[in-house]
Parts: structure tokens; C-alpha cells; sequence
């Protein structure tokens, strides 16, 4: 089994992190690169960075936030947010991403994501997912709708059904955020991963609601998540990537180890 990566999140905002509650309400976190060369030396397994404000702003990605954040986290980064051609894709990944994420460009023009594995191979390519509950209908089952623009446009695509569409268009994993978890620490939409890890057959990340290392471990055995990703927790020192991890291990799941320097 491969080991399950815990991930964490920078919700960038005017080149700085931020972080709020169901996409609203942001507090200040911190410098990007900053929090980044932090993470990536407390262990983290790769590092995703969103600028949150790029697709309702109608503008690219703030490279030399990326170049920055790149320079001083020798972990995989992933970058999302602006990035609506195949040429922006190049130009984020010359300035040092590994991975870009998809999200309102994807909706928007899905075959972007086939243009973009194309160029770069689908290794490189993800797409995110902002997914919200639909209220549930008699014994209909649970629904979730995608919404766009950093969570102010539904779109009535439903979230299942889009997620096996973009894998199918080439999107190589997939960041699955619940808007009604985000920022609540109230635990991971195990359901609506399970729904969309068991119609795939690519890497999910979990997202949106992590309170604790118990939460990450659900993450993965009841929803079925390839890694699992937080900010807040992280951010603030409510837990560390050590103690996430730790738990994890302890639960049987398999995680990469992190090496102490020695004293």
C-alpha cells in the first residue's frame, strides 16, 4: 500500500495565507514561503498552494508568490487558482510548482484538462473539486453540486459526476473540498469521498474540516482519501504533521516517516 500523504493547504489572498470559515470571514496566517519552508521541514509530503482570489478576480496566478514559496520548500508544490491556458500552466510550472490544480478554468472549459495532460502528462495535472450538499430528497440519495470562484458560483454540476468526467478528460488526482466542512473542524465529508473515491480510480485528496489527527485517519479508512489535507490546524499549531502522522501510523496506515534532526 502506498504511503497516504498529508498535505498542507496555503489559501493565498493578495500574497498573503489567509484561512476562514465555509470560504468567508479570512483571518491573516502568514507569509507563503514562509509557512512553506516550515511545513516541508516538519515533514509534510507535498504543499498546496491556492490563490483563492485569482479566478473571481479574472486574473493569473501572482508568480513570484509561487517562485518564493518554491524556492525555500524542497517538497512537491501544487498550485491552483488563475491558470486558464496551457501557456499559464507552463509558465507556473517553470516557476516551480509540480502540480497545477484546476478548478473554475476546468468547469468552464473541460477540455483544458486533456489539453493540459497532453502537454505535461496527467501526472501534473489535478482538479479541484468545491463541492456542497444539496438538501436530501425522501430516499433520494446525497448530492453534492460544484461551485466555482473560489465558492461564490454554483454551477449545478453534480460532484460525483464531474469528478469521474475529469479524470476521464485527463486530471491525473483530485483535491475534494467540502464548502460545509471548511474551516469548521468538524471533520472530513467521508461520504462525499467515499462517492467520489469509489467512481475513480486516481489519487484523492481530502479537504475541508480537519479538527484533529482523528480526522485524517477517517479521512482515509471511511472515505477512502489517497492523502488528506489541512490548514488551520497546522497554521495555528493545534496539531503538527508529526502528530497527524503519528496517529495514522498508530492506526495502521501507512505514512512516510519523519526524519528528527539529530540532537
Amino acid at each position: 500500500m502506498l504511503a497516504r500523504r498529508v498535505i498542507p493547504c496555503l489559501d493565498v489572498d493578495k500574497g498573503r495565507v489567509v484561512k476562514g470559515t465555509r470560504f468567508l470571514n479570512l483571518t491573516d496566517e502568514g507569509d507563503p514561503a514562509e509557512l512553506a519552508e516550515r511545513y516541508a521541514r516538519e515533514g509534510a509530503d507535498e504543499i498546496v498552494f491556492l490563490d483563492i482570489s485569482a479566478a473571481y478576480e479574472r486574473r493569473g496566478t501572482m508568480l513570484e508568490v509561487v517562485r518564493r514559496t518554491a524556492s525555500r520548500a524542497f517538497v512537491p508544490l501544487t498550485v491552483g487558482g488563475g491558470v486558464r491556458t496551457v501557456d499559464e500552466m507552463r509558465d507556473v510550472l517553470r516557476a516551480g510548482a509540480d502540480k497545477v490544480s484546476f478548478n473554475t478554468a476546468a468547469v468552464r472549459t473541460p477540455s483544458l484538462l486533456t489539453e493540459c495532460a497532453q502537454r505535461f502528462g496527467s501526472q501534473a495535472v489535478v482538479c479541484a473539486i468545491d463541492a456542497r450538499r444539496l438538501p436530501r430528497t425522501d430516499d433520494a440519495q446525497q448530492r453534492w453540486e460544484v461551485v466555482t470562484h473560489g465558492g461564490r458560483r454554483p454551477t449545478e454540476l453534480d460532484a460525483v459526476t464531474w469528478a469521474a468526467r475529469a479524470v476521464e478528460l485527463g486530471a491525473g488526482e483530485l483535491l475534494v473540498t467540502s464548502m460545509d466542512r471548511d474551516g469548521t473542524r468538524s471533520g472530513f465529508d467521508t461520504e462525499l469521498l467515499a462517492a467520489i473515491a469509489g467512481r475513480v480510480r486516481v489519487p484523492v485528496i481530502a479537504s475541508g474540516g480537519a479538527s484533529g489527527p482523528d480526522d485524517f485517519v477517517a479521512a482515509v479508512r471511511q472515505g477512502k482519501a489517497d492523502a488528506v489535507l489541512a490548514a488551520s490546524i497546522f497554521h495555528r499549531r493545534i496539531y503538527s504533521i508529526a502528530d497527524v502522522k503519528a496517529a495514522m501510523a498508530a492506526a495502521g496506515l501507512p505514512v512516510r516517516t519523519i526524519e528528527r534532526p539529530a540532537a
